[in-house]
């Protein structure tokens, strides 16, 4: 016992019983937090919701902001999974797409608008003096945030490239104005964000010089509402959406921190309860992928058109993967690339992970490398699927030798089988489809798995070498079984990138979740 538990044990037994219950009462209580959701500039085309999560303890007041900028996606992305997290003192505001149309359009501007008032950053607010946001999104978010009034903001951007190499941009920047605390604030904030990342040139940067941009959010809550405050800057270059969220997040987590709000987990909080309605997919979009699968199973999944969204989707790397994110998730998608490098990316704890949490009632797919990642055949595959693939190296003359697992990209044919038609839908006739080297598989038994049943089957093929003609056709295109609890289907050509297919891939995602079709 410390002499402060000594000193609180002494004024306790001084008080009479009475009191001395309601105390230990008091103390052992647990304040609940608190969930308000709302609109702001409801009913126009710029509506965006906010969030705010009262800890009912006293505490600061942060507001945190993303999407301002429509074309810079991992800041909305990290708002959206940072309002899950459990704070224990103050209120916590979310407000994360606040350019709602420019986000649809993928686009920095406010879409419609003249030149004068498109750049949602540039519409709050200047000078010290109390003054007047410009345009209707602006307007009616300042207007929120003075009713708020908030202790601390942060806002959330991202850049074209590393202001560390290429100043002309404030990618990978903490910019703040020059206070010692907002010094030492920005140093520790720094020292975490960058201790996850290895090339120097990546790095983020320190810069209060200037302070936060002239007409932007961050000074103008600072200027005219007393509040302290940071903008956060990514850089989207070269960098997948899960790097880019996570150091978002972990700059907010270590504000956080310092400012009490939160302990020292939470940081790979990405959603809760309140979203299970929907089917949680985490997206894998790090080492080992390649092309523009990601964005167009993003797409898919997100444009559902059901009026009641059925998807809630999140970019995630090894790291996360590794922390034991998945358990917050229905589903895990690993798209094409390679899929060796995918296995490598994630390491053995990160694929021992994907396997644990498919067994434990999990879903799995994977498209083309991800397709190969869960395969039994491999020392690097996952083993979710009884299944081998057509692979090795012959000697092609005049060639010398080559993999057989390269085939080349096309369109090709495949017909659901009558168990892919109950899952993927009643498609009759050969379905055309993409094709870009995806595994041709056949049955390899591994104790403890189930036969795999296919869904879909190529009925012509695409070959480079003589040796591998006539062993693509009648094969598998798609399999799926059971892995413990859970389930795990192999896609080998790309539904994903096929205009009315979207449907086979939102039924399949659904199917390995156990949820109706």
């Amino acid at each position: 016992m410390t002499l402060r538990d000594l000193k609180i044990m002494r004024a306790l037994h001084s008080l009479p019983l009475q009191i001395l219950l309601l105390t230990l009462l008091a103390s052992t209580a647990r304040a609940e937090l608190t969930h308000t959701n709302g609109l702001i500039a409801e009913n126009t085309e710029w509506q965006n919701p906010y969030y705010i999560i009262d800890s009912g303890v006293e505490g600061p007041t942060l507001l945190v902001t993303g999407g301002l900028h429509g074309n810079e996606p991992a800041g909305y992305r990290a708002a959206e999974q940072i309002r899950h997290w459990p704070i224990r003192r103050g209120k916590l505001i979310v407000v994360p797409r606040v350019n709602t149309p420019g986000l649809r359009q993928n686009t920095r501007w406010l879409p419609g608008l003249p030149d004068a008032t498109r750049n949602a950053n540039r519409n709050f607010p200047t000078g010290d003096e109390p003054g007047e946001a410009r345009s209707v999104p602006i307007e009616a978010l300042w207007e929120f945030i003075r009713q708020q009034r908030p202790d601390w903001v942060v806002d959330m951007h991202e850049g074209f490239d590393f202001h560390v190499a290429n100043p002309k941009s404030d990618g990978s920047s903490i910019i703040y104005f020059d206070t010692p605390e907002m010094q030492r604030l920005a140093a520790n904030i720094h020292d975490d964000v960058n201790a996850t990342i290895d090339d120097p040139d990546r790095k983020l940067v320190k810069r209060s010089k200037s302070g936060p941009i002239e007409g932007g959010l961050v000074r103008a809550v600072v200027q005219q509402l007393g509040a302290k405050g940071f903008c956060f800057e990514t850089t989207y270059q070269k960098q997948p959406l899960s790097i880019r969220t996570r150091q978002h997040r972990i700059m907010v987590h270590r504000l956080m921190r310092e400012l009490e709000m939160i302990d020292g987990s939470g940081v790979n909080v990405m959603t809760s309860a309140d979203e299970t309605a929907q089917t949680r997919v985490a997206i894998y979009d790090a080492g080992g992928t390649g092309g523009s699968g990601v964005e167009k199973l993003a797409r898919i999944l997100e444009q559902d058109p059901k009026s009641t969204p059925r998807f809630v989707l999140h970019h995630v790397g090894p790291p996360e993967i590794r922390a034991g994110v998945l358990d917050q998730f229905d589903v895990v998608i690993f798209p094409g690339g390679s899929g060796s490098k995918e296995a490598a990316a994630l390491g053995e704890a990160g694929c021992k992970a994907v396997r644990e949490f498919v067994h434990a009632g999990g879903g799995y797919v994977g498209i083309c490398a991800g397709a190969f990642l869960a395969t039994a055949k491999y020392d690097w595959s996952l083993a979710l699927l009884s299944a081998k693939t057509f692979t090795g190296k012959r000697h092609i003359p005049g060639v010398g030798e080559q993999s057989m697992w390269f085939r080349g990209s096309g369109t090709v044919k495949m017909e659901l089988t009558e168990a892919g038609k109950a899952i993927l839908g009643d498609v009759q006739g050969p379905i055309e489809i993409r094709y870009a080297n995806g595994p041709i598989v056949s049955p390899f038994a591994v104790d403890g798995l189930p036969p795999y049943v296919p869904l879909a089957i190529f009925r012509t093929e695409i070959s480079k070498y003589k040796p591998q003609q006539g062993t693509m056709i009648n094969t598998p295109a798609i399999i799926a079984a059971p892995f413990g609890k859970g389930r795990a289907m192999a896609v080998s050509p790309h539904p994903e990138g096929v205009e009315g297919l979207e449907s086979l891939v939102r039924r399949a995602v659904l199917w390995v979740a156990g949820q109706s079709l």
